[in-house]
């Protein structure tokens, strides 16, 4: 069995350490990956039956040539791609959006370490390490975020329009 007592423990450390925007990005993660599984699990589960069906449907056509048949198969044809496409424009925003969190984190990092300076009238380099410490960890953590998701997305949309075209072919004229 899998401990994850030392994962959680890290994962609040980073998120104590690295100020409030890392709790978002940390969100945002889990909702990324999460979409993830579930386009992995439609593609390797789901789509090979509704693919099945459909040809099916048009098999059992005797009407494959007049312009409402030719319509009803565009129609099949971009249902399933829709089905396919579910959950894309998540994750097409999930990615950049991350980093964009991270770097907001950094810049409220960075202005409390010169608030700090400004307080004191002196840098210490101590309350500098510390603010500069927690501006990174959001930059570092908004990036380990959007370079995950880079490429199930390209994957899962490279798939979707290879699958379409798939389909197409497998339901002739």
């Amino acid at each position: 069995m899998l401990d994850t007592l030392p994962l959680v423990r890290g994962i609040a450390h980073l998120m104590e350490d690295g100020g409030p925007f890392v709790g978002w990005i940390f969100a945002s993660g889990v909702l990324l990956w999460t979409l993830v599984i579930e386009r992995w699990w439609y593609f390797r589960r789901v789509l090979p039956k509704q693919a099945a069906g459909l040809q099916a449907e048009w098999a059992a056509r005797a009407d494959h040539n007049s312009w409402c048949a030719r319509q009803i198969r565009q129609a099949m044809i971009s249902r399933l791609n829709a089905a396919m496409t579910t959950g894309f424009p998540v994750l097409q925003v999930l990615v950049p959006m991350s980093p964009l969190l991270g770097l907001i984190g950094t810049v409220t990092g960075m202005l409390e370490v010169f608030d700090s300076m400004a307080l004191r009238g002196n840098a210490d380099a101590r309350a500098m390490a510390s603010g500069v410490s927690e501006a990174m960890l959001c930059t570092m953590t908004g990036l380990a975020v959007s370079i995950s998701g880079l490429y199930p997305v390209h994957y899962f949309r490279t798939r979707a329009a290879h699958e379409t075209e798939l389909l197409a072919d497998r339901l002739p004229l």
